[in-house]
């Protein structure tokens, strides 16, 4: 089951979203816009179950888009939560 665990990073990838529907600069939020980077952790995930998973939190980038489409995405960052969770889980 862990190896699935780290297919939950690809949900991360979305976070690369943003580098094409470009958000304005003047827009708030850009430190949370960062958390796009962390998608590409999500690529360890087909070795790393726990660290893919985490890399789940790059859809958070997509936080406060102006398309309300793209913005609706953002929540399932969230499952990067189940990373550190598993990750906890088996270093104890």
């Amino acid at each position: 089951m862990l190896q699935w665990v780290g297919l939950l990073g690809l949900i991360g990838l979305l976070g690369l979203i943003g580098l094409k529907h470009k958000i304005p600069a003047g827009a708030s939020g850009g430190v949370i816009r960062l958390f796009g980077l962390l998608g590409f952790v999500g690529l360890a995930g087909f070795w790393i179950g726990p660290l893919g998973a985490c890399g789940a939190f790059g859809a958070l980038s997509l936080w406060g888009h102006p398309q309300k489409r793209l913005a609706k995405l953002a929540p399932l960052g969230l499952l990067g939560i189940v990373g550190i969770i598993v990750w906890l889980a088996t270093a104890l």
